[in-house]
């Protein structure tokens, strides 16, 4: 008995190796708002480029005379390439020269076009909506989920230790779904903002609200009380993908950044947390991004579907089954490389910065 409650209370004393019981709900917002603040506007290019790549591979077409269409087989007609109902084959309509010329062929030649075709700034595109999404979003997520993780470990330490190794699964899910469902319009409107890009290099495009209203009343002086269902759609597939993808995450990332701090041997400090966290953060993100791929890609198809019906009733499942009749397994993969690219560096420095802003205020409420 003694035995287990040594080790009980080695478990509980490595998942608080940084303390931080002295914070309150609005310093640790603070500081997952700031530490998403950053995040957001260095990655934000490789979430254009994987949006575009993702929305390429739905149908949406980056250029007027070149179009993906399906062709009936037994008539002359051209399908919607999303329409379920469409027979026969799908392919490219337009000049084979400009359609070679305009379809994204991967994440590098998706920045060098987007460059070159819309200007360097358009790279930063939905920058606002990413900033008006993540700051919230990540204050509510990273407290939350100290918050949950502190309490169940607490719980499961005194009343089933063998549980232990499962709360940072659960406090990831409850937390990441709270922070999901509160901010997920700027989300919708992100996505969209990303996908499609403008005719002309000069012109501005339309922001958050604009986009947003776009999405309610998509032909003036037709709105109803219906149309603000539209804010809400692809929620489901925006859970599917977030829920798993934190329950992955935090999963990977405790385990990892305990056995840093344990390698370490010493004392946590500033540089330390950083080294420890960032690194966790690096290897948790990219892995879970990875692993949820075609979750996100379904999520994105869903989020820039602009055929009211389809968007009202189409499920995540149906999307997935679209997706790999569509592309098969390079589809389900579409802007992989983008998304990884992105989520590593994000969850570093979103954690890193987050837990080293934790240890500087709590060494000054000890102060």
């Amino acid at each position: 008995m003694m035995e287990e409650s040594k080790l009980d209370s080695k478990s509980k004393s490595k998942s608080k190796s940084i303390p931080n019981e002295n914070l309150k709900f609005g310093e640790r917002a603070l500081s997952a708002g700031g530490a998403a603040f950053i995040s957001a506007v260095i990655v934000n290019p490789l979430d254009v480029v994987k949006t575009r790549l993702q929305a390429q591979a739905a149908g949406v077409p980056y250029q007027g005379s070149c179009r993906l269409g399906c062709f009936d087989t037994t008539s002359t007609v051209v399908h919607d390439l999303r329409s379920t109902s469409s027979p026969g084959v799908c392919r490219i309509t337009g000049s084979a020269s400009v359609c070679s010329d305009n379809q994204y062929k991967g994440t590098i030649d998706v920045f060098y076009k987007i460059i070159r075709q819309e200007g360097f700034s358009r790279l930063w595109r939905g920058t606002n909506a990413s900033l008006a999404l993540a700051v919230p979003t990540v204050g509510i997520y990273m407290p939350c989920y100290d918050y949950f993780r502190n309490k169940m470990e607490g719980f499961t330490a005194e009343k089933s230790p063998t549980l232990t190794p499962y709360v940072p699964l659960v406090a990831g899910t409850i937390a990441r779904s709270l922070a999901c469902i509160s901010c997920y319009p700027v989300e919708l409107a992100r996505t969209r903002m990303q996908a499609f890009k403008g005719t002309q290099r000069d012109v501005k495009l339309p922001g958050v609200w604009k986009t947003l209203v776009d999405v309610i009343n998509p032909v003036k002086g037709s709105s109803n009380g219906q149309n603000y269902r539209m804010l809400w759609t692809g929620l489901g597939a925006q859970l599917a993908r977030d829920v798993p993808f934190s329950a992955i995450c935090w999963s990977i990332l405790e385990h990892t950044r305990r056995s840093i701090f344990s390698f370490m041997g010493e004392e946590p400090r500033a540089g330390s947390i950083i080294g420890a966290n960032f690194t966790a953060g690096f290897v948790a993100g990219a892995v879970a991004a990875a692993v949820t791929c075609p979750l996100d890609v379904a999520k994105t198809r869903r989020q820039i579907e602009k055929n009211r019906d389809r968007a009202m009733t189409m499920t995540t499942r149906q999307t997935l089954a679209e997706i790999w009749r569509d592309g098969g397994m390079r589809g389900m993969f579409s802007g992989a490389g983008a998304r990884v690219g992105r989520a590593g560096p994000s969850v570093a420095i979103v954690v890193s910065f987050y837990e080293v802003v934790k240890y500087g205020l709590h060494n000054f409420h000890q102060q």
